[in-house]
């Protein structure tokens, strides 16, 4: 569901939570935590390790308590090495790039190949950011020419400008888990397309038990990505009843989240880090408000 502004304020504790990796149970008293142990998490923030201290710095702005717990980190995809040469060696009318880390990587290649001129289309505010240096240079051989209405590659597929009437080049460095929706409307319309997998998502799976039991007891996570989604659900497989709130930074996540069964789902109609802390704190309200007592 989508969230609304219409609750009252919500006035959770102060102070904000980091996970410590050196914390452990305390032992002799198995499931107990150790007295020093802070308090529980408000929210968890699942971003790759790294790309958190936005959402947590937002968040503290509303006095939330947040665990950092990454789910995922990125590797390399198995067209990662073909991206410079690609790149050297064709013309494109446009790149197509639909999140940080593809911009991240693909700016990795693009220097490799000698930074040649090309005219980039991304999706979100967060992946044009990452070309800010590039494309402010005195050189303007990167121009960010192309943001589609709405931060959705299904929106970018239908409304990227077509500049050559006869045949239009697209190059699509992706996430090798990315969806064929970008490609495939782009297809339909007559773009001519090279998709490169130029990196992926696997799940990061050493996890202690402390951080985890913290993590478990928070009403609400936050994730970015139906991968970092996938990697929690796993996490939390074998915990009997797990039915908290999901916070996705957007429709494409929540998507995801609805067909994976969840239904405490709360996402911004528009993408980004306002929209997304929106959606959190609209979970959190929900979560603190009275419940109804059962009826006899």
């Amino acid at each position: 569901m989508a969230f609304s502004s219409s609750l009252g304020p919500f006035l959770p504790p102060s102070g904000t939570f980091r996970a410590h990796p050196t914390r452990r149970l305390q032992a002799g008293a198995p499931g107990r935590l150790a007295a020093s142990s802070p308090p529980p998490p408000d929210v968890v923030v699942t971003r790759e390790r790294g790309k958190n201290a936005k959402l947590i710095a937002a968040l503290e702005k509303h006095n939330i308590h947040s665990l950092e717990l990454p789910l995922i980190k990125h590797v390399e995809g198995p067209d990662t090495d073909r991206l410079s040469d690609v790149l050297r060696n064709d013309k494109f009318d446009w790149i197509t790039i639909t999140s940080p880390e593809a911009a991240a990587v693909f700016l990795q290649g693009w220097k490799a190949a000698g930074s040649p001129k090309v005219r980039v289309a991304v999706v979100g505010e967060g992946t044009a950011r990452v070309f800010d240096e590039v494309s402010q240079s005195d050189d303007q051989s990167l121009e960010v020419a192309f943001s589609p209405s709405k931060a959705m590659g299904k929106v970018l597929a239908s409304e990227l400008p077509r500049s050559n009437e006869n045949r239009c080049k697209v190059l699509y460095p992706a996430s090798a888990k990315a969806g064929h929706e970008i490609q495939d409307g782009l297809s339909e319309r007559g773009f001519d397309v090279m998709r490169l997998n130029t990196y992926t998502t696997v799940p990061v799976e050493d996890v202690e038990p402390l951080t985890l039991n913290l993590a478990i007891s928070a009403p609400v996570v936050a994730v970015a990505s139906p991968s970092a989604l996938r990697a929690w659900l796993n996490l939390v497989s074998k915990v009997d009843n797990w039915n908290n709130s999901v916070a996705c930074i957007g429709e494409t996540t929540a998507s995801a989240a609805k067909k994976l069964g969840l239904e405490s789902i709360y996402y911004p109609t528009t993408p980004g880090l306002e929209g997304w802390v929106e959606s959190i704190l609209e979970a959190l309200r929900v979560y603190r408000q009275p419940k109804e007592a059962p009826k006899c």
